[in-house]
């Protein structure tokens, strides 16, 4: 392998786990920046989840830390998340990878629209109940894990707009029980990969190292409201990464 997929990878990689710790969506970065990089579609897949979840452990090591999550609502989530992402991630090498790239260009606009739409401003709402708080809790874990073991862009965002908008979170509770939920789903989609063989391990732990970077000063960011810093580098990189897919 050149060093030309390690200059593309790893800037990117960075930039992805920055966007990610502090608002989701990182994967919309993470697995073009591995296409680019000449590898196919579910080798890029699979190296993006070494990646991403090295890249997550540190920045869920923070937030738990400070103690920005829900215990109850975390271990059922975590259970649901792994089991999701694994039967995703087993469909996902079924798929032709014609489909796949097909999907990218389909996921990329619907998370910018999101993005766009979400304020980030999640308030905890002391009158929703407790018991329907966990069983869409654990639902958006199930569901969107399926989708992260399955594909996986944009899972941060998907899962952080169930907790804060329909389970009634704040954001960052939220935002942490998050991040358990999106590591759990990245580890158990991983092993998967590991296992199919499907996974660039040089160019993986390369990014993997980036991605950490980034995870741990966003997630510092994000402790001091950096989501209104960050929200504007989503949209554009989303809007270049969308015009280059097109475009070829």
């Amino acid at each position: 392998m050149t060093l030309i997929p390690f200059l593309i990878v790893c800037p990117l990689t960075f930039l992805a786990g920055l966007v990610d710790s502090i608002a989701g969506g990182g994967g919309l970065i993470s697995l073009p920046a591995f296409l680019f990089a000449g590898l196919p579609m579910h080798t890029a897949i699979a190296t993006n989840k070494l990646s991403s979840s090295v890249g997550t452990t540190v920045s869920t090591a923070r937030y738990c830390k400070n103690g920005f999550f829900d215990r109850r609502i975390a271990l059922p989530s975590i259970v649901l998340a792994l089991a999701g992402s694994t039967l995703g991630a087993r469909l996902v090498l079924l798929v032709d990878d014609t489909y796949l790239r097909w999907l990218l260009i389909a996921v990329l606009p619907i998370v910018a629209i999101l993005v766009f739409l979400d304020k980030g401003d999640g308030h905890a709402n002391p009158d929703f109940p407790a018991s329907r708080r966990m069983a869409i809790s654990c639902i958006a874990a199930l569901v969107i894990g399926m989708y992260d073991g399955f594909y996986g862009p944009g899972t941060g965002t998907f899962l952080l707009l169930a907790l804060t908008k329909c389970a009634h979170m704040d954001v960052r509770t939220a935002s942490g029980n998050v991040k358990l939920i999106n590591l759990s789903s990245n580890i158990a989609a991983l092993a998967t990969f590991l296992f199919s063989g499907a996974v660039n391990i040089a160019l993986g732990l390369a990014g993997a190292a980036f991605c950490l970077v980034g995870h741990y000063m966003g997630s510092g960011l994000v402790m001091k409201n950096g989501n209104k810093i960050v929200k504007p580098i989503i949209i554009v990189v989303l809007v270049l990464l969308f015009l280059k897919i097109i475009l070829g």
